[in-house]
């Protein structure tokens, strides 16, 4: 289920090879691309603070805005 804000699996499959953390990339892999570009988006088009409304679903608010200002 693709729930609002969220990445269709066709949009995600275009932008999923244009980021790092590939399996072919050297060092870590990023398993969890998708979900971090959907707490992104949700961010941007919900207008929330990053630490008042993240919702569970997501993580630890304070490490996905760790990952975002890398």
């Amino acid at each position: 289920m693709v729930r609002r804000y969220e990445l269709k699996d066709a949009d995600w499959a275009r932008l999923a090879p244009l980021l790092p953390g590939k399996v072919e990339d050297v060092g870590r892999s990023a398993a969890d691309n998708r979900l971090f570009v959907n707490t992104v988006l949700w961010i941007a088009r919900s207008g929330a603070p990053w630490r008042d409304l993240l919702p569970e679903r997501f993580g630890p608010w304070n490490s996905v805005y760790r990952r975002f200002r890398r």
